[in-house]
């Protein structure tokens, strides 16, 4: 079906060949993955089956035709046999689904009974029946794709070439245009796919043809994408979102009135201090022979436990004006450690 003999291709104004000694032969009725990293020469390889460019040296022939020596003006009847599909869909975006798959028909001159039966078989196969009236945008880009896919195959081309098909498209769309492409290729129809899709390639476990700055490094049946280990792979950064800043700032709120708190139990010892220490010389004017001036000079230490926790009212007069309300951090709610005010509103506690 598809063979590359000993090919080189070189683009003027390039310094290294797009494609050194390439040879390989691709059968009929195979699935083959062509990969390797950007700029290792698969687009050059489908230019070349499309005869859209021909080799600098060496020979490709497709479908028994050498293709350099196949003429100009022949080259549009030689594509009707292959079909092909791409990243960028490529849809005419002021015709219907049915007028952009009708219309390679149309411009092979195709008749108009062949061309009623073709379409509908074609839309029907990638599963899009009941959407031949809608316009491109009215498509998701998985639909997009199928319909670029049916315009391929709708003169039931013998190859089909894939270049990057899921390529604009989201992981599961991907997944059932591979099935697609599947499907096609047990119906008989060659497949050949450039891809970067490690995860397809894996799991289909298909022909690859590795290329590697323009050489064929591998051609393994049954293989997989390859070594991906020098791919750079971003490492992920921390990064403090708006609910831990909440969090961050709320348990520093917590700590600063624990804090204050701790001022205010300290006033009120130093306050009780004072007062005992002030009925104690009161009582005591006559001191006691059994009493040394040590025992007299002794201050009274209150115990903690008889400090009143909370008594703004008693001690604002005394101290000062500070009110705050008995905290305890073991038992505030998430609301509360946060910042978020109980009476349903959304506002944001206070920040430091």
């Amino acid at each position: 079906m598809i063979r590359f003999e000993n090919v080189t291709k070189r683009y003027r104004g390039t310094s290294r060949p797009a494609l050194s000694g390439v040879d390989f032969e691709v059968q009929r009725g195979e699935f083959v993955f062509l990969v390797g990293a950007s700029g290792s020469g698969k687009s050059s390889c489908l230019r070349l089956i499309l005869r859209e460019d021909v080799p600098t040296t060496g020979r490709v022939a497709v479908l028994g035709r050498d293709l350099r020596s196949l003429a100009n003006r022949k080259v549009p009847y030689f594509r009707r046999h292959i079909g092909s599909v791409f990243q960028d869909f490529r849809l005419l975006p002021s015709k219907t689904v049915y007028q952009n798959v009708a219309f390679t028909l149309q411009v092979t001159g195709s008749s108009r009974g062949f061309i009623q039966q073709a379409v509908p078989e074609a839309l029907a196969l990638v599963g899009l029946d009941g959407k031949q009236k809608r316009m491109p945008h009215e498509l998701s880009g998985g639909e997009q794709q199928r319909v670029a896919i049916a315009r391929a195959l709708v003169n039931r081309p013998q190859v089909l070439l894939a270049d990057e098909p899921t390529g604009n498209l989201d992981p599961a769309t991907s997944v059932d245009i591979m099935q697609l492409l599947a499907r096609i290729n047990a119906g008989g129809t060659t497949v050949l796919m450039a891809t970067h899709e490690a995860g397809f390639v894996d799991q289909m476990q298909r022909r690859v043809i590795e290329l590697r700055d323009g050489e064929m490094v591998r051609d393994e049946v049954h293989g997989g994408y390859g070594d991906t280990s020098n791919i750079p792979r971003l490492a992920p950064e921390e990064v403090r979102g708006a609910a831990a800043a909440a969090a961050l700032t709320a348990v520093q709120e917590v700590q600063r009135q624990t804090a204050d708190l701790s001022v205010v139990r300290a006033a009120l010892a130093e306050e009780l201090t004072a007062q005992r220490r002030a009925e104690s010389t009161a009582a005591d004017a006559v001191p006691r022979a059994s009493e040394t001036p040590e025992a007299q000079a002794a201050p009274i230490e209150p115990q903690i436990d008889e400090v009143p926790v909370v008594a703004p009212a008693a001690v604002a007069s005394r101290t000062h004006p500070i009110v705050l309300p008995e905290v305890d951090v073991a038992e505030l709610g998430v609301a509360d450690r946060l910042g978020l005010s109980d009476d349903g509103t959304e506002e944001v506690g206070p920040t430091s």
